[in-house]
């Protein structure tokens, strides 16, 4: 378990395999590695199985649940329990008394130890899991936090790589909560400013912004909800970290975010059962993260610098949590060369989408001039967090992977450009069947 003692106490790495369906499969697997941080990567095998099914045509894909997460050695907290929970409890922004009170539970765990579970540890795991398999060299796919694991996996084993491609990116260098709530805000605004683009959008909502600022400015306030799982109404404190959870969840995907006009608007008139329910969208997935080892993590890589954060209202609502908990969760070692990025020795392919609120685009522009001329970044227009799913990645992916060489690798992603980076229109924003609330009735 822990690096500096390797005759002390183990952890139990849990791994699934995606076969590919030729009868030859290629000697260089794909390895996943999942996002959150403190996401399981098995829990992912049905859409992966799904989005990855052009790469599976010759390459088997291997999952495994990274140390603290899925069922290696989990770090989850009371509060991951996937039961139904009330509105309040689930809407809640974790607070530094839920880490302490999670924290006291894990340390009395046989690997209750959260400074053991780094990205640079869990990538040492990683690379005995290739050694046992006996897999000379594989290929890497990491989405969000994922790139992160990625990288570091390819800074320990470059001669072990043989493609990477990355998928909502996370470099080493970036705080991940502090970018996260400045590319909400941005995601944020580009949502505001499509509706105004739009004629029927802003015929419906022409006081958008001045909702959105009133409803920031009238926190906090008890507010009623029915639970979008039991229908039984429900009240709670509605504080700006709230308001803001609420607002990100639906910016991860463009189709939920067109939802947020209509919910705002209701919002400001005091109808709070729409945004509510744009966030519940994306609860299930949320709830999959250990919570501890996605502290432990971030807590480690990313912690110091939010001390600095200030505690302001909206989008750096996000940040607050993070800056109170790192305070007191013990930081595991992370080596310098942690942060430091370098030109790769083989092909890879960043991928961001244009509206993405914890990931932008931005992130992965300035990536891949730090990763050298073997390095290619497409922004999909349009798109929110993940570009797995759409429908060109899959396969861009695969011919990526299956060229010959580096070069033949890049000149596939030249081509096929094109077709995945397209112009692509914003889903219309969704409209009442009654007349709006805010100002054009």
């Amino acid at each position: 378990m822990d690096p500096a003692a390797p005759q002390g106490r183990t952890v139990t790495l849990h791994l699934a395999m995606l076969p590919a369906r030729s009868r030859r499969p290629a000697a260089d697997p794909v390895v996943f590695f999942a996002g959150g941080p403190g996401q399981s990567a098995i829990d992912l095998a049905g859409p992966l199985h799904t989005w990855l099914a052009p790469v599976l045509a010759q390459r088997d894909v291997l999952l495994i649940d990274q140390r603290g997460t899925g069922r290696s050695a989990p770090l989850r907290c009371e509060e991951d329990d996937p039961t139904p929970r009330t509105l309040a409890a689930q809407l809640q922004p974790p607070s530094n008394a839920m880490a302490q009170r999670c924290l006291a539970r894990l340390q009395a765990l046989p690997h209750g130890d959260v400074r053991q579970y780094t990205t640079s540890i869990a990538m040492a795991d990683v690379d005995a899991v290739r050694a046992a398999l006996g897999v000379e060299r594989w290929n890497l796919i990491g989405v969000s936090y994922g790139s992160r694991a990625a990288l570091e996996f390819l800074r320990q084993q470059p001669q072990r790589v043989r493609r990477v491609v990355l998928d909502g990116v996370v470099p080493p260098d970036v705080n991940v909560p502090l970018s996260a709530a400045q590319a909400s805000q941005r995601a944020l605004e580009g949502m505001f400013a499509g509706c105004e683009a739009d004629a029927a959008c802003a015929r419906q909502y022409p006081q958008l912004r001045r909702q959105w600022r009133q409803l920031q400015s009238g926190l906090p306030r008890e507010v009623t909800v029915p639970h979008p799982v039991s229908g039984q109404p429900e009240r709670f404190t509605l504080t700006h970290e709230v308001l803001a959870a609420l607002v990100h969840a639906p910016l991860y995907a463009p189709f939920l975010a067109a939802g947020l006009p209509l919910a705002i608007d209701a919002a400001a008139a005091g109808r709070f059962t729409p945004l509510v329910g744009l966030a519940a969208a994306l609860g299930q997935a949320q709830s999959r993260l250990a919570s501890g080892m996605h502290f432990s993590v971030l807590c480690s890589e990313d912690g110091p610098a939010l001390w600095q954060a200030p505690a302001a209202s909206g989008a750096q609502a996000l940040v607050a949590p993070y800056r109170d908990i790192c305070r007191r969760w013990p930081r595991g070692p992370v080596p310098e060369a942690f942060y430091r990025v370098g030109p790769v020795p083989v092909a890879t392919l960043l991928m961001s989408g244009e509206w993405d609120p914890v990931t932008p685009p931005s992130q992965a522009q300035r990536l891949q001039t730090q990763l050298g001329t073997r390095a290619q970044s497409l922004v999909m227009p349009g798109q929110g967090h993940g570009q797995l799913s759409q429908g060109c990645v899959g396969e861009l992916v695969a011919r990526f992977l299956d060229a010959p060489n580096d070069e033949a690798a890049q000149a596939v992603v030249q081509q096929g450009a094109p077709r995945c980076t397209r112009a692509r229109p914003r889903p219309l924003a969704v409209l009442p069947l009654e007349p709006a609330s805010g100002g054009s009735r």
